[in-house]
């Protein structure tokens, strides 16, 4: 299969999204919202039963939390621990995938790299029970808030906010895509102790890419030289990443993906009203938790 055909696949699924009233563009399943184009019911029953690996290169995250960020480190890293050069342009979210696509995967030479917006409950079975290592994107929510509601209203497969405070509403209330932020992020929390499990902040990885790139490396068993960790940072920068989007991703597509990548944007976005009611949420859900500490939300939120 050439490395033309995923992102072929992709960029079908947003035309044909386009014709689509943005009522139908969301479904319910287990009573969470997903995306109808890109992981219809098939996709998440066939997910359900994907057979991970032990050398698997997993990475999960709530959506706009980093991950095609981190997604492009990880390539880099992969390809200079390895010496091996990916042809994939695309690393998969499993819930994408679909039966044909898993059975692709299936036959795809370790390591495999992939990822998944799921809640953690969601993840295959398979990768708690292969103790498959698993990177795990957290990063402050009034910023993830931010970065959704641009997301669904330059993405096709979402329906566009109606306007900034009913996005705002149903963020806090979980009706978005994929999910509740707090859930998500609780969830994880059970799971902060796992070896095979490991946090890394978008956050930290803006004040030194270089040392989060380290830190992920060794999570993973890659022995890179500085030079090399160097050279991945200079090339992982976000404004590096979006000038490479049309090639990684597609043009529409990576302008839909790379917008500012700023930490602190939500205060051109919240009112001091939303600001308060997000400070709630978060020191009912997350205050004196790991997860939370991680954040630092004291530091990025107020």
């Amino acid at each position: 299969m050439s490395s033309e055909e995923p992102l072929g696949r992709l960029q079908a699924k947003v035309e044909r999204a386009k014709d689509m009233s943005d009522e139908e563009k969301l479904y319910r399943y287990k009573g969470v919202l997903y995306p109808t184009i890109m992981c219809p019911e098939d996709n998440l029953k066939a997910v359900e039963n994907m057979k991970a690996r032990e050398d698997d290169i997993m990475v999960v995250a709530y959506p706009k939390c980093g991950f095609n960020w981190i997604m492009g480190v990880l390539r880099k890293i992969t390809e200079e621990a390895t010496g091996v050069k990916s042809e994939k342009k695309l690393a998969p979210l499993i819930e994408f995938l679909g039966p044909e696509g898993l059975k692709e995967v299936d036959e795809t030479p370790s390591p495999r790299l992939m990822g998944a917006h799921l809640h953690p409950d969601n993840i295959p079975a398979s990768f708690y029970e292969k103790k498959t290592k698993m990177l795990v994107v957290f990063r402050n929510p009034k910023d993830t808030l931010v970065s959704f509601y641009h997301f669904c209203n330059n993405n096709p497969v979402l329906p566009a906010a109606q306007s900034w405070d009913s996005f705002f509403s149903s963020f806090m209330s979980g009706d978005v895509a994929w999910g509740s932020y707090f859930d998500h992020a609780l969830a994880w929390e059970k799971r902060m102790d796992d070896p095979n499990v490991m946090a890394v902040m978008y956050e930290e990885m803006k004040q030194d890419l270089p040392e989060s790139i380290r830190k992920v490396s060794s999570f993973f068993g890659f022995t890179l030289t500085e030079a090399q960790v160097q050279q991945i940072a200079d090339a992982s920068t976000f404004k590096a990443m979006k000038e490479n989007s049309p090639s990684s991703h597609g043009q529409r597509i990576g302008n839909v993906i790379f917008r500012k990548g700023e930490v602190g944007d939500w205060k051109n976005h919240f009112t001091p009203e939303q600001s308060r009611e997000m400070d709630e949420a978060f020191n009912k859900h997350l205050a004196g938790t790991k997860v939370g500490a991680k954040l630092n939300y004291q530091v990025h939120c107020q």
